[in-house]
């Protein structure tokens, strides 16, 4: 078992990637908090590994990752509850702002930075505090995205908040490098997970995703779970400051992915405001005339 004894939390680890990778990682061996904002999703995540004969490795927490106080309470759980902390996977997402750039509010910004962000910020920043007096190092996982990496990969602030993980990920790798503290970011391409799709992923959906990659099939939670797995293991221990594109030769072919789906572009939307995933929480987007 690659992750035998290690304690790992796992932000948006109630649905799609997150998801995918708490149940890899108890597989491997690893103790893991969920932390997400959903509860309903958490309480079924926390059903389906008590069948699996993991309830005693799990807990669940719900978590706000905006807000500094919910942070520090899902890490201090990891401490509590299982005696220390070794993996931090900052994953939780939103597809937040949409729209033209001249339609985009203030509100929709903030949002949108809060939760991708900042809230990457805070669970580098809270982790590096438990995991630097531990003495044993640990890895810290950024979700960052393709959108991160090009004009064209996705809405204008979930782009910008995507290329500031990169950044952050970069930024705190060299910081906590003397401390053994591992520093990486994701980079999904087009993963079929509720939050891509909007919904529950569908066939059509899957479909749509596979034909914009070179790679003939479409991207699942299990290959960022894949990733992950491996920055978080010891095989990574020279890896540090990296972001991992995982997107099946989709930035190598160039994204373009205004081309390859018209109605997503910006300039031709015919809607604006925030999506707001797995969350639970209704969107609050208007039409534009």
């Amino acid at each position: 078992m690659q992750l035998a004894d290690k304690v790992a939390v796992i932000t948006g680890g109630a649905s799609g990637m997150g998801k995918a990778t708490v149940l890899r990682f108890l597989e491997e061996g690893a103790k893991v908090v969920v932390a997400d904002f959903n509860e309903l999703t958490g309480e079924a995540v926390l059903a389906e590994v008590a069948d699996m004969g993991f309830a005693a490795h799990t807990r669940f927490i719900k978590t706000d990752v905006a807000s500094e106080a919910d942070v520090q309470a899902m890490l201090d759980l990891a401490v509590a509850e299982f005696g220390g902390l070794d993996i931090v996977f900052n994953n939780a997402g939103v597809g937040g702002a949409i729209g033209p750039l001249t339609e985009t509010t203030t509100e929709a910004w903030d949002y949108t930075m809060d939760v991708l962000a900042k809230g990457v910020f805070l669970g580098m920043k809270h982790a590096a505090r438990i995991m630097q007096p531990q003495g044993r190092g640990g890895s810290i996982i950024n979700t960052a995205s393709i959108a991160g990496l090009s004009g064209d990969g996705g809405p204008l602030v979930y782009s910008a908040a995507k290329a500031a993980v990169i950044s952050l990920s970069k930024s705190a790798a060299v910081e906590l490098a003397s401390d053994r503290i591992r520093v990486n970011a994701i980079c999904p391409g087009f993963i079929a997970t509720p939050l891509a799709a909007s919904g529950q992923p569908d066939s059509k959906t899957e479909q749509r995703f596979a034909a914009a990659q070179p790679w003939p099939e479409h991207g699942q939670g299990k290959h960022i779970a894949g990733a992950a797995l491996f920055l978080a293991s010891d095989d990574a221990q020279f890896v540090t400051g990296e972001a991992l594109v995982v997107d099946g030769g989709l930035t190598a072919a160039g994204p373009e992915l205004s081309k390859k789906f018209p109605r997503t572009s910006a300039r031709d939307a015919k809607v604006a405001g925030v999506t707001k995933g797995s969350t639970g929480e209704a969107p609050d987007v208007r039409r534009l005339d």
